[in-house]
């Protein structure tokens, strides 16, 4: 057995685990009222999302980093949510950040919303899909020009449509 990659395994497993433990810290009454103009059942979205877009979308889960074919997406077009089919993200805004998740500079107008996430030292930014609500991620402040923003986005919540 390979002592680096069985602790690397851990460790990245252990921030996947804290990272979706914390997302359900930092809610408030007042998120939990915000209203999307799609809206479906519990039992709705499992039908008709796979299950890895289901459990991030809809449970807010963390895929695991370098698992989305849209990571290494180069072609030109739009990113778009996997569960209402809303464009969120223009491809000229992808950059590589070497974190392994799809990251953007900035979202296309009025594609996302945000809200705090976590507590303590591990407070976030949420980003999610502003017509159907669903978690798509978190944004950072050390992306680079022209925003400084780092939209870390989850590529199981998202469809790409080549130009």
């Amino acid at each position: 057995m390979d002592w680096n990659m069985t602790k690397r395994g851990f460790l990245g497993g252990s921030l996947t685990a804290l990272g979706g433990l914390l997302a359900g810290c930092g809610s408030s009454g007042a998120e939990a009222k915000e209203t999307f103009e799609v809206t479906k059942s519990e039992a709705e979205w499992r039908r008709t999302l796979s299950p890895a877009a289901f459990a991030v979308l809809r449970k807010a889960d963390t895929e695991r980093p370098r698992s989305s074919p849209l990571e290494k997406e180069h072609r030109r077009g739009i990113f778009a949510c996997a569960g209402c089919a809303l464009p969120l993200y223009r491809s000229e805004a992808k950059f590589e950040s070497g974190t392994g998740w799809p990251s953007f500079t900035q979202p296309i107008a009025n594609a996302v919303r945000t809200r705090p996430d976590g507590i303590g030292p591990f407070k976030r930014t949420e980003v999610h899909c502003r017509r159907c609500g669903g978690h798509l991620g978190h944004v950072f402040d050390d992306g680079p020009p022209p925003t400084g923003k780092r939209y870390c986005m989850n590529g199981a919540a998202m469809v790409f449509r080549a130009a």
